[in-house]
């Protein structure tokens, strides 16, 4: 399989997972949604991780990394589950999957030298991103003031951003399974702690569970997509490919929530992941 069909199934898993919180959040507890997410993920990403015998020790200073991102992970988890819970998704998506923006100023500040067409790209988001905020004023959909909204998709996307770089930089220490498992572990014990001192509830329903269990599963699966692109020639078509997840997920939310799109807004959509495919590259 390509570098690009994994991108694809990256993107159509991530696209699947954030609709269906977008449909979850309006009638179950966020933070039952997040918790069964995150276990489901991480039993998933351990047995993968056993299965392909990739189970080994991690470098101190790689756990360190590891345990700092599933620190930004679960902000950006929680960022995106009520962002998306206020909507609507065709505001929030094209934030959220802004982070490349974020990762550019992150290699900038590392030393890496910013091509023109970097910038350009960064210009192409935020023009873009900012023709989709404005014109969510005048949608008459029923839905909270997009400032909060807009806030907490921006924690959402430095949340990935930092999650990306430092996960990134645990995997250049050691491999990127066991690392990986390092922070999904870390960010539920975060998150069972906070549910207990906040006195939240845990569990989401007996309904949701199925629709849970399966968001679970294609966030895993996603990451493994664009982890095993990495051995694959064009490795980077992955990358591409799935970071346009957010576009998937405005055009369920057309479909099935029937989220009203004006063609002003596909416009800024199509120009903001426009940008975030150029960044990928």
């Amino acid at each position: 399989m390509s570098a690009l069909s994994l991108g694809l199934i990256a993107a159509l898993c991530w696209g699947f997972h954030d609709i269906c919180i977008r449909f979850l959040s309006q009638k179950t507890p966020l933070t039952a949604c997040l918790f069964v997410v995150l276990v489901t993920g991480l039993i998933f990403h351990a047995g993968l991780t056993v299965s392909t015998d990739t189970l080994q020790a991690v470098p101190a200073h790689a756990v360190w990394l590891s345990l700092g991102a599933g620190v930004f992970f679960i902000v950006a988890s929680a960022g995106l589950y009520l962002a998306f819970q206020r909507g609507p998704v065709r505001l929030v998506a094209p934030l959220i999957a802004g982070y490349p923006i974020l990762s550019v100023a992150i290699a900038a500040f590392a030393g890496s030298t910013i091509t023109a067409l970097e910038l350009g790209a960064v210009l192409a988001i935020v023009i873009g991103v900012a023709a989709v905020a404005a014109l969510s004023d005048d949608s008459d959909d029923d839905t909270p003031p997009i400032g909060p909204t807009i806030a907490l998709s921006c924690f959402a996307a430095i949340g990935f951003a930092m999650t990306f770089a430092l996960g990134q930089a645990a995997a250049d220490l050691s491999h990127e399974m066991p690392t990986t498992l390092i922070s999904r572990a870390f960010g539920l014990c975060l998150v069972v702690i906070a549910l207990l001192v906040i006195k939240r509830p845990f569990w989401p329903g007996k309904s949701a569970m199925p629709m849970l269990i399966l968001m679970g599963i294609a966030d895993s699966i996603a990451l493994y997509c664009v982890m095993a692109a990495g051995g694959l020639p064009d490795a980077q078509y992955a990358a591409v490919t799935s970071s346009m997840f957010g576009l998937l997920t405005i055009v369920l939310a057309w479909l099935f929530l029937k989220e009203r799109m004006t063609p002003a807004q596909w416009a800024g959509c199509a120009v903001a992941f426009c940008g975030v495919g150029v960044l990928a590259l």
